[in-house]
């Protein structure tokens, strides 16, 4: 089977990235997370499987949490997208990003990314969870090198920072 003329052909979309207005040339089927990597110089944004399993790739569409791997980026046109380096303000990091470093939550980096955009996903619908909140919030995502212990406690931490302010 071969590949139309029209589904070679570079469109342009226009997004809006960790609140900067973008316009990009893209192929139809092109992943999101391909062009915030490669288009947009946004690496924070990591491939783990490519199929969706393991969260390494989330970031949030118009507020919703979703597997950058899965989105043909067509679908993304006029969306408002956050990635990790969207959470960053003025050079700060998050209270959340904090809580990863000062629990011990980030170990390769591969997760950390999914996993805090995950988290902050989880806090902003739910500021105060319980540990089984918080396992359930973070559940698409896997992680291969911290036995889960230090990320549950830097959301949990995160969540008591945030009452005590």
């Amino acid at each position: 089977m071969t590949e139309s003329p029209e589904a070679r052909a570079k469109r342009e979309i226009s997004i809006t990235v960790n609140g900067k207005p973008e316009t990009v040339q893209v192929y139809a089927m092109e992943r999101l997370l391909d062009v915030l990597r490669h288009e947009l110089g946004l690496t924070g944004t990591k491939e783990g499987c490519g199929e969706g399993e393991c969260g390494s790739c989330s970031v949030l569409i118009d507020g919703v949490l979703v597997n950058s791997c899965l989105i043909p980026v067509l679908q993304a046109q006029g969306a408002k997208i956050v990635t990790i380096e969207g959470l960053a303000s003025n050079g700060h990091l998050q209270a959340l990003q904090q809580c990863f470093l000062d629990c011990g939550g980030a170990q390769c980096g591969i997760c950390t990314p999914g996993m805090i955009l995950a988290a902050h996903h989880l806090l902003s619908n739910n500021p105060q969870p319980t540990l089984e909140e918080i396992r359930e919030g973070l559940s698409g995502n896997l992680c291969r090198c911290t036995g889960y212990t230090q990320i549950l406690e830097a959301v949990a931490e995160a969540a008591r920072r945030e009452a005590a302010t």
